[in-house]
């Protein structure tokens, strides 16, 4: 449960919080992917204030994540979007960029939860690969 509710806060700090916790590799990829997917689903369909906040921090004129963003979208468009911004800026921020900038909700739904499993998928498996490396030390 606390991986998941990571997850819809951080993917990068839930599957990290996992291994420390001696989890399962599968239920550490599951439970923050979904936190991750969640968090995403709450700000593409139910958060224009929260959506309307997030952006208010990106847009101003110092902010590097912004420019960032809108150049992601600019070049790769839907697709590049989610599945780069949940590496780069998280999912709810990537989620409230998209839905401002006036992607489709669904695409983009799914669009970034095939980035957020993606990432997931990758984290585990470095997460994974350190600690094996490690172990033979």
């Amino acid at each position: 449960m606390g991986v998941f509710l990571l997850g819809i806060v951080e993917l990068w700090a839930a599957v990290p919080a996992g291994f420390v916790l001696s989890l399962n590799p599968i239920i550490i990829g599951v439970g923050s992917s979904l936190g991750a997917i969640l968090a995403a689903f709450i700000v593409i369909v139910l958060g224009e204030n929260i959506r309307n906040r997030i952006l208010k921090s990106v847009d101003k004129p110092e902010s590097s994540k912004g420019k960032l963003l809108r150049k992601i979208w600019n070049k790769y468009g839907i697709i590049g979007l989610g599945l780069l911004s949940p590496l780069l800026f998280g999912a709810p921020l990537g989620a409230a960029i998209g839905v401002a900038l006036g992607a489709p909700r669904k695409r983009l739904f799914l669009w970034m939860s095939v980035g957020i499993i993606m990432w997931t998928i990758i984290l585990v498996i470095l997460v994974l690969q350190g600690i094996n490396i490690a172990s033979t030390f």
